[in-house]
Formats: C-alpha cells, structure tokens, sequence
C-alpha cells in the first residue's frame, strides 16, 4: 500500500464540453461538504479555458475526510432558449474522500442532455 505524506492531498476537477468536443470554461462549480442533512458551502469557484479551476478545490489542512458534494451550474453555462430551461440544470455529484493524502479527481463531461463522470487521476 503506497503512503502519501501529509497535506499533500488534494480534490480536483475537469469539465469537458463533450457537445464541442472542448473545455467547458466559465461554468461555476460549488464545493459543499455534507453532514448528514446539512450541506455547507466551502468554495464557489468557475472554470479557466482549460476546464479546470485555477487552485484545487481542496488541499492542505482543508483536505479532510469526509463526504462532499460539487454542484455543477450547467444550465448556467449551456444557457437558456426560447422553449424554456434547458434539460439539465445543476448537476450534482455527491463522493466520499477517505484518504486525506491522496488526489481525488472528479471530472464531468457534459452535453446538453447528458453527464457522466468518474474517480480521475
């Protein structure tokens, strides 16, 4: 089993624009940490031109095991039309982070009518 050192953990994210086949830039991402029924909100950020955010979302000393939830603004970043909200709204994924020296990844790759995400590295 490989040790990790200390602080040295971190939880990242990458959203890909899988309809443009490109990064999803200018989509804003909360980082809530879940308590059994409440969600407190730890972060607010949005995506660079690259999909990715600019720091970790968490690291160091905030790097605490637990259950987290990202809430995606998707609707938000694909935009409205005429014939109303688009299908998909705020995608939220709810994970748990056992190990806080380790790099958790979660990515989300995105349409206008589907999402799917996994453990990246």
């Amino acid at each position: 089993m490989q040790s990790h050192s200390q602080g040295a953990g971190r939880l990242t994210t990458h959203v890909l624009d899988t309809a443009l086949g490109k990064p999803a830039q200018g989509l804003r991402i909360d980082l809530y940490r879940i308590d059994g029924d409440t969600a407190q909100l730890l972060k607010s950020t949005e995506t660079n031109e690259d999909g990715r955010c600019d720091a970790p979302l968490l690291s160091g000393d905030t790097m605490k095991a637990g259950t987290y939830e990202l809430r995606f603004h998707a609707g938000d970043y694909l935009g409205r039309s005429a014939e109303g909200p688009m299908f998909l709204d705020v995608v939220p994924i709810r994970f748990g982070l056992s190990d806080e020296g380790a790099h958790y990844h979660v990515p989300l790759l995105l349409s206008p009518y589907s999402y799917s995400t996994y453990r990246g590295s």
